[in-house]
């Protein structure tokens, strides 16, 4: 359900008012980067097609393609087929209102337009090249966007991808010219041509008349192309993503020691490996990090709820300064209601997060039955629990803590962004609590009698959010339980009034889905969501966390446009650590950045939102 969340009226502190729902549109993005990216890709495959296909370039759209700016002079096939390629790939830029892309083009189309005169004596060239520059000139201040973080893998990203699109481009050109091919040349043949003629050589395949020298130019500009794009992102400067200074740290942890009460993912804003924006007053900040061009935040602002508006304002102007697309992941209903009040952007409910007031949990009840039983096995099979903070840690046993985290995780990449804080035992996070599990009278591992590891992190002063959770995987079912009880019962003792559990996406859709009564839409919705468990483990959450009969406080994912939602999800799903851009780690100049993670129920216990 996409919902606007409103209803507040002057004076009021955000949250007090509970609104009403309502669909909203987000703003509509400016049209003249549309238009001019438009016509951009339109020239590129006419550019294209004109260099590529023989009829076309003797046909009667070829008279228009000729006196567009790429097709000129004698080597009208390759200049053709280069200029479509690089005006494709320039498209992108300008719909994003990139500076550089604004430059390429307004220095790209007076040189069309001098080759043309030189080469044609092209009047009609000279002036439609004029007549696309206009707009551009006339309104350069929509191109003012400044570049993404960048690193030196996207030099190898354009290769491959290049190189792949050269060669299935090159065996089109190749194969299109059957009427003046010498023999019948194989399929092995063509290829072997079109490598050749990327490099520059003659290949296997002979044609008659002039058709070799197109053939060739075609394919020595594909492959100079190719050569020319990867030689300037590997030698251009890194420009590489933000990470979070001491300084900021300092500032988020003042405001997290007065504010911290309102949010409970308020310290995972303290990932290192995130950008920050204040309020002009310091009294509120936005963390975020960019990802495939999403300018992704998550949680709620840090700081006092009156300074949000100023931190959103200062975060929407660096989206907009560097043509970012805005999201937030996994903010409150209250986050909702200021985030779209003060932006105009959409919220899609998202899930809900399980938290568990202290006071009120108990072991008793049939309620419990499952989760007592289960406790109890695993405490007659000898196994122990401590719940300490991390400052009363020694460094031996932090240092052996730490080793066992990473040699437990399931999979070969960190998980985790939104509600996962990447380290464990750092000194500034003394406040942190650990629950470890013992089994003194088992045989000594590397790690002792360690067999279970739960992370929680501070949520204001009262109250702890869970990080992770790590398991042996030779110790018994049910460590997770085992862990999460013992906390609980430990809570009154350490000053905790209330701890959040995991996250369970599309909760609230689950349990309406399994009720009776629920109508068809409602359990095919709900049969979709059981089918995905079975790789998102979408419904063993949602059931792992109904055990401690928690309260669900929902969360939400905040976007200026539904076109939007796909390449937001592909974002938060890079993020979080479930699909992995990256190098190849034999290529990487140094040793990864690890993510925090996610971790799945049976085994690690999943806080991805």
């Amino acid at each position: 359900m996409s919902v606007r969340i409103d209803g507040e009226k002057s004076g009021e502190v955000p949250g007090q008012s509970h609104g009403v729902r309502r669909i909203v549109r987000g703003p509509r993005p400016e049209a003249v980067p549309s238009l001019v990216a438009g016509a951009c890709t339109f020239v590129g495959v006419l550019d294209i097609a004109a260099g590529v296909f023989p009829r076309f370039r003797h046909s009667r759209m070829h008279r228009l393609v000729e006196v567009l700016p790429g097709a000129f002079g004698p080597f009208a096939a390759a200049l053709s087929l280069s200029a479509g390629v690089l005006l494709l790939l320039l498209a992108h830029g300008l719909r994003r209102r990139k500076r550089r892309a604004w430059r390429a083009a307004v220095i790209l189309l007076p040189a069309g337009a001098v080759a043309q005169f030189v080469y044609r004596h092209s009047v009609i060239g000279v002036l439609l090249s004029a007549a696309l520059l206009l707009p551009l000139l006339r309104h350069r201040d929509e191109f003012a966007a400044l570049p993404d973080p960048r690193s030196r893998w996207r030099a190898l990203a354009n290769f491959v991808l290049m190189g792949a699109g050269s060669l299935g481009l090159g065996l089109v050109i190749v194969s299109v010219h059957t009427n003046r091919m010498v023999g019948d040349p194989s399929v092995s043949d063509r290829i072997e041509h079109v490598l050749y003629g990327l490099f520059g050589f003659e290949g296997p395949v002979d044609y008659t008349g002039d058709t070799s020298w197109t053939v060739g130019f075609s394919l020595g500009a594909l492959g100079l192309l190719t050569a020319v794009t990867t030689i300037y992102l590997a030698f251009r400067p890194e420009h590489p993503a933000a990470r979070l200074t001491e300084e900021d740290e300092a500032r988020l942890r003042a405001l997290l020691e007065r504010h911290g009460t309102r949010d409970s993912l308020g310290h995972f804003a303290l990932r290192r490996d995130k950008a920050v924006v204040f309020s002009p007053s310091g009294k509120a900040a936005v963390t975020y990090r960019v990802v495939s061009g999403v300018m992704l935040a998550s949680g709620d602002p840090i700081g006092d709820v009156e300074a949000w508006p100023g931190a959103i304002e200062r975060f929407m102007d660096e989206a907009k300064a560097h043509s970012w697309t805005p999201a937030v992941m996994g903010c409150s209903e209250t986050g909702g209601e200021v985030w779209t009040r003060e932006t105009g952007l959409d919220a899609l409910e998202l899930g809900d997060e399980a938290v568990v007031d202290v006071k009120d949990f108990s072991l008793t009840g049939r309620a419990m039955r499952n989760v007592r039983q289960m406790v109890k096995r695993i405490e007659r099979a000898g196994y122990e629990t401590r719940v300490r903070r991390i400052r009363d840690l020694s460094e031996g046993e932090l240092e052996r803590i730490r080793r066992a985290a990473e040699d437990w995780r399931g999979t070969d990449t960190e998980r985790g962004f939104s509600m996962a804080l990447g380290r464990i035992g750092d000194p500034s996070d003394g406040d942190c609590l650990i629950a470890t599990a013992h089994k003194p009278d088992a045989a000594q591992g590397p790690y002792g009698d360690l067999k279970a590891i739960l992370h929680f992190v501070p949520w204001g002063s009262d109250g702890v959010s869970l990080d992770l959770m790590r398991r042996d995987r030779s110790a018994d079912p049910g460590m997770n339980e085992l862990l999460i009880v013992a906390a609980l019962q430990a809570a009154p003792r350490l000053g905790i009034a209330r701890v959040s559990l995991n996250f369970a996406m599309f909760r609230s859709a689950l349990a309406r889905g399994e009720k009776i009564g629920a109508g068809p839409v409602l359990r095919a919705w709900r049969g979709l969501l059981v089918f995905l468990s079975r790789w998102f483990q979408i419904e063993s959450l949602y059931k792992f966390n109904a055990k401690f009969q928690p309260r669900w406080e929902p969360r939400f994912v905040v976007y200026a446009s539904s076109r939007d939602l796909p390449r937001i999800g592909l974002a938060a799903m890079q993020a979080e650590g479930f699909v992995n851009l990256a190098l190849p780690r034999l290529l990487r100049r140094s040793a990864p950045v690890r993510r925090p993670c996610a971790h799945t129920v049976a085994e690690r216990g999943v806080r991805a939102a």
